[in-house]
Formats: C-alpha cells, structure tokens, sequence
C-alpha cells in the first residue's frame, strides 16, 4: 500500500475523531443543560490547571485567535465564572482568573467530560494510546513549522 495512501486515510481519520469528538461533546453539554458551551469550559479548565493566564496564553495554548478568545472570556466574565485582574505594569493587558462560581461550574462538568474521554478510548491498550500520543506529538511539532497562526 503507497505511503500517500495511509497518509490519506490517517489524515480523514484524524478528522473524522475531532469532529465526533466535539460533536460528542456538545450533545453531551446540551443534554445536560449546562450553562457553558466546551470552549468555554476548555478555558475554565486551563484556568484551573494554570491558575492566572494573560489572554495571549489562552490563545497560544487554545491555538484560538484573539478576537475568538476575547469574544469566550467576555461571556464567562458577564456570566461571573472569570475576572480580570489588571497587570501590574501594563495598563491595557489584563490576567483572567477563574472566580469560585466558574470553579464550581467546572467541578460540575469534569465528571462527565472524563467519562467521555474513557468512553473514547474503551477498549484501546494504554500502550497504543501513548504510541498515539507520541506520534500526535510529532505531527503537532511537523505542522507548527509548517503553519503560521494569526494570536
């Protein structure tokens, strides 16, 4: 079978999973009525993990353009789940911090949100999904030489 071939069908693959995966994930948000979209959530979930993030953070690690992320953090912040703290030294730059409220709110979804991920990959050996992981790695780094991103 030619190289090109199983590129092809890694490639359509690949895209097939992101977009089952999300539209998995907003039935699921749907379903259970919750009051944030994933995206928004993704950016609760860094906040927890990260603490304080400037906005051009949650761009690059989203790999979302500003005005998309501006756009995300002024909903959580009208909906009181992130404030913003201004910098010390800048005056128009500004930290989002994750206020109890959207602490709760992602307390409240990650339960569901990792059954998911366990139901996506059920049945799959720890071994492949770090041989997968790895090799997802490598094409992240191959293609990040190759794209350039508007942040």
């Amino acid at each position: 079978m030619p190289q090109s071939f199983l590129n092809k069908r890694l490639i359509y693959a690949l895209a097939t999973v992101g977009l089952l995966a999300k539209v998995a994930q907003l039935q699921m948000f749907a379903q259970n009525k919750f009051k944030v979209t994933p995206e928004q959530y993704i950016i609760l979930s860094m906040l927890v993990e990260n603490g304080e993030l400037y906005q051009r953070q949650i761009c690059e690690i989203t790999r979302k353009d500003r005005p998309n992320v501006t756009r995300l953090i002024n909903i959580l912040e009208k909906e009181g789940y992130v404030i913003r703290i201004p910098d010390v030294n800048k005056r128009k730059i500004y930290k989002i911090r994750l206020t109890d409220k959207g602490r709760q709110i992602f307390t409240e979804i990650r339960p569901y949100l990792v059954n998911l991920r366990d139901e996506t990959v059920k049945g799959i050996e720890k071994e492949d999904l770090e041989k997968c992981n790895e090799t997802l790695g490598k094409m992240i780094d191959n293609l990040e030489k190759k794209v350039k991103l508007q942040m």
